[in-house]
């Protein structure tokens, strides 16, 4: 029992501020949403909340890996907590809407440091014996901060006010950053050798990057493959609430219901996976995940009622969690933690990219055609995409990728 809790000790704490973290996430959503309906009283106020994250990252994810692999990625998660905590407790004072976008992006700046610092400093923490079951834990922990983040937003907005809850939305981000100084840094970094960021220094790290990518053709193939397979997920759900509303004819609170269920079927799919992850392999986890996740799609894009939508939303929001715990463990497990920064940048970067371009062309196919035909096609192609997927990650060649200790990993290219 010591042996299990000294080995787990320190991937615990890294747990806890990441909950607390996505906890903070969601009551903010709650939160800015509302402020901001309430300051302009437009719709398409809110929908631009959609848009900040990733143009945001479009300009940011050139450089920020360059910082991140040449510091240490605990203080920078550190610094973006106190970042994030800081900024969310100035947005009650701001005058007006200009003022609010500005803060907005601020944020996100700060959530494109957190995301490939986080990435690897999971890597350097955890051992690679322990990264499924880490990351299946952590999809639960996400999955119920989807359910209590909302929840505790709502109540506290009840209970107190809008500018209150971002006021005690801040103490989340602050004590997920207080939790990191209890872990130590593991890693050796010679601040003299740190270079300057430079132009010269982000063309160097994209030519690196560059390298990786033609000499790891296969992990590029399945991750990018991954990313553009949830960018259908990503399409559909930014047209949620007008289809299940005005195609379905659900009304507010049967949506309010239906987003409810759906997290449970996550924290459920969550909880088993972290329970009896070791009784899947990682290539398994991957293929269950995305096939069963797009039937689900399929499902909800083919629904006519609350009840079938349901079922389509609980099938997704399950098996999502098994897709998204095998695919972060693959990731870590093949790519060299020296340039994980830089190459979790610029997969984002192209993901942020794609995915603005994807909103806009989506709303103007929704204009053209029907928002079913819309959403039908979308799941269609992303089912035909994820059969294709999960023939490339169920390639008997290709096993070595998928092993989950030191001698069954594949050596990587840098």
């Amino acid at each position: 029992m010591k042996d299990i809790w000294s080995s787990w000790k320190n991937p615990a704490i890294l747990l806890l501020s990441i909950g607390f973290s996505s906890i903070g996430d969601f009551i903010y959503l709650v939160a800015i949403n509302i402020i901001v309906y309430q300051l302009t009283g437009s719709a398409a106020a809110v929908a631009g909340l959609w848009i900040v994250g990733p143009l945001t990252n479009i300009v940011t994810k050139f450089w920020t890996g360059s910082f991140i692999d040449f510091r240490s990625k605990r203080k920078v998660m550190i610094i973006t907590y106190i970042v994030r905590a800081v900024f969310i407790c100035i947005i009650p004072f701001a005058p007006n809407m200009a003022f609010i976008y500005g803060i907005l992006v601020v944020l996100s700046v700060a959530k494109a440091f957190f995301n490939p610092s986080s990435m690897t400093y999971v890597t350097i923490l955890v051992p690679k014996g322990q990264r499924k079951r880490f990351n299946s834990i952590r999809s639960f922990t996400s999955s119920g901060a989807f359910i209590v983040g909302p929840a505790i937003g709502g109540a506290l907005i009840l209970i107190t006010s809008v500018d209150t809850t971002l006021w005690i939305n801040a103490l989340f981000f602050l004590f997920s950053a207080i939790l990191l100084l209890f872990l130590s840094d593991k890693e050796n970094i010679d601040k003299e050798t740190i270079p300057t960021l430079s132009f010269s220094q982000v063309i160097q790290d994209f030519t690196i990057v560059q390298k990786f990518i033609s000499q790891n053709k296969y992990v590029t193939f399945i991750y990018l493959g991954f990313i553009m397979v949830m960018l259908f997920s990503f399409a559909m759900d930014a047209q949620e609430v007008v289809f299940t509303q005005q195609v379905i004819g659900l009304s507010e609170m049967e949506y309010s219901l239906l987003i409810s269920i759906t997290g449970i079927g996550s924290v459920i799919g969550a909880m088993l996976l972290s329970l009896f992850s070791n009784f899947f392999s990682l290539r398994y986890m991957i293929v269950i995940g995305v096939t069963m996740m797009t039937i689900g799609y399929v499902i909800y894009a083919f629904s006519w009622s609350f009840a079938s939508i349901v079922v389509g939303f609980v099938i997704l929001g399950f098996f999502n969690v098994f897709l998204s715990a095998g695919i972060t463990t693959f990731y870590q497990n093949n790519v060299p933690v020296e340039i994980m920064g830089r190459v979790t940048s610029i997969y984002q970067l192209i993901q942020s990219a794609i995915q603005v371009v994807f909103i806009l062309v989506i709303g103007f196919a929704a204009d053209l055609v029907s928002l079913r035909i819309t959403i039908i096609t979308l799941a269609l192609v992303m089912f035909i995409s994820s059969i294709v997927f999960s023939i490339s990650v169920l390639k008997p060649k290709k096993i070595m990728y998928y092993g989950e200790n030191q001698n069954e990993i594949k050596r990587i290219k840098v």
